[in-house]
């Protein structure tokens, strides 16, 4: 039988996750008041029984402890039982926002601040977060994204990515991504906005990413900022990063900077040990 633990902080995707392994074949139980759940798993792993894949999602709730629950997971790895802990993340800044859409109080926050429920609940987490086997950070992930992850993961059981790297183009007059750990300006290449015919074409097509190319300076670019980038990535790894954001920027985000950002990601895709996406934040910006 297949046990995987859902947990994470509040608004980072845990019950959309339960919601996917669900549609994925797993027995799904969320919720499940802390004195119950040992008695749970012990009927649910009964041999020959039918259930072969069960989630169990376990969250921060005001009216029980969270540690009474880590101490009852250590209890049944202690007696024999083996499953996998899976953490949904996501940054403050994303935590924030979602529960300012939805108009959500958190759960620890329900007397101030949601500022401060976050806070409260990440010490909380912060010791079953070290221990998870997997780690998703949503804040950048797209629905459809997070599905292909966890698909990856418990349906097609592919190696597990701890870091995603997010290779992102933007144009510096909208402003540089506030998500983003790393920042490199193309600028210094001549413009294809100033071609009359390359002018509403983007760095998706190929007639700008020949001109682009067609400097020295691009290839020169591209070639030490892949070597740096390969050499950072398993140092980031090795440090428990799980979210790496790289900005490419031009003036307005809709050529150099695409074109840069996609010769980065084709170089990029095949490696091991990492999972890298593509975005263009600005590339559908207005001239």
């Amino acid at each position: 039988m297949r046990f995987v633990v859902v947990t994470g902080m509040s608004g980072g995707g845990k019950s959309t996750a339960m919601r996917m392994l669900e549609d994925a074949g797993f027995y799904c139980v969320d919720n499940l008041p802390v004195p119950l759940i040992e008695k749970f798993v012990e009927l649910i792993a009964v041999p020959g029984g039918e259930v072969r894949k069960v989630a169990l999602g376990l969250d921060v709730r005001a009216d029980q402890s969270f540690g009474e629950a880590r101490e009852i997971l250590e209890k049944l790895k202690k007696n024999g039982y083996v499953f996998e802990v899976l953490f949904m993340e996501a940054s403050d800044q994303t935590l924030l926002k979602r529960y300012k859409e939805t108009r959500r109080m958190h759960p620890l926050s329900l007397d101030g601040r949601i500022e401060d429920g976050v806070k409260k609940e990440r010490a909380i987490l912060k010791a079953i977060r070290n221990e998870s086997d997997y780690v998703i950070d949503t804040s950048n992930l797209l629905t459809r994204e997070l599905k292909e992850e966890l698909d990856r993961i418990f349906v097609r059981n592919e190696e597990y990515h701890n870091l995603m790297v997010t290779v992102l183009s933007f144009g510096f007059k909208h402003g540089i991504p506030a998500d983003a750990d790393l920042v490199f300006d193309v600028r210094f290449l001549p413009n294809p906005f100033y071609i009359d015919e390359l002018k509403h074409k983007t760095g998706n097509d190929k007639e700008v990413q020949d001109y682009v190319m067609g400097f020295p300076e691009a290839h020169t670019f591209i070639d030490k900022l892949t070597d740096m980038i390969e050499f950072l990535i398993p140092n980031y790894i090795k440090e428990g990063k799980y979210q790496l954001v790289i900005g490419i920027g031009c003036t307005g985000g809709k050529h150099r900077s695409v074109t840069l950002a996609n010769k980065l990601y084709e170089r990029m895709k095949n490696k091991s040990g990492y999972g890298i996406k593509i975005a263009h934040r600005d590339m559908g910006q207005g001239i």
